[in-house]
Parts: structure tokens; C-alpha cells; sequence
């Protein structure tokens, strides 16, 4: 893992949110620790999860794909996937992680080992050191997997089963150590507070020397956060535990709403409008470090 003159910063997430916020980070940090959601249940990861009673490696393997050396063949072949028989649908990097893991006989070593072939400026951790489900709280009922809670609208409040794992111990140093914790962007349920409710992980972003900067979508999650602007995400974040210091949105994508935090009102969308452009996001990020 690099380490260079720049901050530690702390990159708390999952899926494509974390990868985009990891390829900012990169440009501008001396450390850096991806926090990473473990509570993926559908597609490729899925079906290696249940298989192979493993943590899911799909969001692990973007993380690790977005810290590595930009034109990196192997970082390329990590994203293939496969279109024949028994492996259709399995990304070749999430079967790599799923091997290392069961190799090693730690989840961890064979993420370190992974960063280690990529290239990867920075280490890429398990959220919690066993895999979750998903659990969240509607006005219909309680519902169970990610896979369902993405398809559910009225979210109140998300937790885990079991309730009680462990956190990742270098998740846990990282925090106490970092010198800017930077949370999502990404589904806000889903992904973000699917990392954050980890028993052990809010408090440890609560206590971070370092600032904790929320990263806003640039647009609603379809039913999980339908109608949600600025101010929906970051109330949901805190009744889940993590207040934050600042926010960093684009408000010519997503509303506002009445915020009683810092905000940066900054262009953050790449040409196309879907996606954050790293480059932006790096400048607005680089300036809120301590």
C-alpha cells in the first residue's frame, strides 16, 4: 500500500458510490483505507456467497479495481465477465478474491494479497469481519436483503443480522488515525448505511480526529430514496449515529433542502451527468482536509 505525503483519509461505502469517491481520493491523499459494506446478496457476489460461504467480493473488487494504477491490464481483466455455462455472470476479479480469501484463510490477507497484484494505492477492508444481511424497517413491514431493501420505498431505519458483528479491527484503527473520513456517495441505504451500521463503526466515526465530509448523490436511489434531497440523506445518516462535519453537493443535480451543516456547493458531475468526476471531487475533498 502507497503511503505518501498527503492526509490519511477514510473512504466509508460500498459499490460504485465508494469506487467513485477512491479514485478522487487517490489524487490527493497520502493513505487511504476503503471501508467497504459486506452485505451484497445478489448477482455474481451472490451466488459466491452462498456457495462459497464467503464475504461477497463484488464491492470489494470495485474498491480495489478504482486504487489501481489507471491503465493496469490486470485491474481490466478484474472487471471481465464471464459469458459461458457454470461461470456466467462472475466477474474473473471476483473469483481472484475468492480464491486468495480461501488460500489465506483470511478474508483480509486475501484483500491485502489482491492490492498487492493490482498495484492498489490504498487498502481496501471489510466493513464487518463476517458477512451481513441487510434488514430495514418500512411502513410495510420489516424486509431482508439488500437485493429486497433496493426494491423498497418508506425506508425508516436499516440494521443487520446477525446484530451484532464484529467490525473490521483495521477499519477501526484506521478511523482513530485519519485525518478526513469521507462517506458515500452511493445508495443510501444500501450501501452507505449498510458500512455504517456496523456495531463499533459509527462510534468510530464519531470519534475520528479526522473531519467527516458526506459526499451527496447526484441524483434519488429509485425506491429507496425516492424524493430525498441533500437534507433527507444527511438526517437518515444521523439517525443512524454519524453526524457530519461538512457536505459536498452539486446542486445543479439535487436539491439541498435546509441543512444546518457547512455545505461546498460545487460542479461535481462528469460531462455525461451520471456519474462524480474524480478530478472535481478531488479539488472540493483535497480543500477539507482537518
Amino acid at each position: 500500500m502507497r503511503k505518501g505525503p498527503g492526509p490519511r483519509v477514510v473512504a466509508v461505502g460500498g459499490g460504485h458510490g465508494l469506487a467513485a469517491t477512491l479514485r478522487a481520493v487517490r489524487l490527493y491523499a497520502g493513505e487511504i483505507t476503503a471501508v467497504v459494506s459486506v452485505a451484497d446478496d445478489g448477482g455474481s457476489s451472490g451466488r459466491l456467497r452462498r456457495q462459497l460461504n464467503i464475504m461477497p467480493p463484488g464491492d470489494l473488487r470495485k474498491c480495489l479495481v478504482a486504487l489501481s494504477e489507471e491503465g493496469s491490464p490486470l485491474a481490466a481483466a478484474f472487471e471481465q465477465r464471464f459469458e459461458a455455462e457454470e461461470l456466467v455472470g462472475h466477474a474473473l476479479g471476483n473469483l481472484v478474491i475468492a480464491g486468495l480469501m480461501g488460500a489465506l484463510g483470511d478474508p483480509q490477507k486475501g484483500l491485502d494479497e489482491a492490492a498487492r497484484l493490482l498495484g492498489a494505492s490504498g487498502r481496501v477492508v471489510p466493513a464487518a469481519s463476517e458477512p451481513v444481511v441487510l434488514k430495514a424497517e418500512s411502513p410495510t413491514g420489516e424486509i431482508q436483503g439488500q437485493t429486497e431493501v433496493m426494491r423498497t420505498a418508506h425506508i425508516r431505519r436499516v440494521s443487520l443480522v446477525p446484530g451484532d458483528p464484529p467490525a473490521s479491527p483495521v477499519a477501526l484503527h484506521a478511523l482513530g488515525h485519519a485525518a478526513q473520513v469521507v462517506i458515500g456517495p452511493g445508495s443510501l441505504f444500501t450501501s452507505v448505511l449498510a458500512a455504517v451500521v456496523v456495531p463499533g463503526l459509527a462510534e468510530a466515526i464519531r470519534r475520528s480526529p479526522g473531519r467527516r465530509v458526506y459526499v451527496a448523490n447526484l441524483r434519488p436511489e429509485g425506491k429507496e430514496t425516492a424524493g430525498f434531497d441533500v437534507a433527507d440523506h444527511v438526517a437518515a445518516l444521523a439517525a443512524h449515529g454519524v453526524e457530519v462535519d461538512v457536505v459536498v453537493a452539486d446542486p445543479a443535480f439535487i436539491a439541498l433542502g435546509t441543512l444546518d451543516v457547512e455545505v461546498v456547493e460545487v460542479p461535481l458531475a462528469k460531462a455525461n451527468g451520471l456519474a462524480h468526476d474524480p478530478t472535481r471531487l478531488a479539488a472540493a475533498l483535497g480543500r477539507l482536509v482537518g
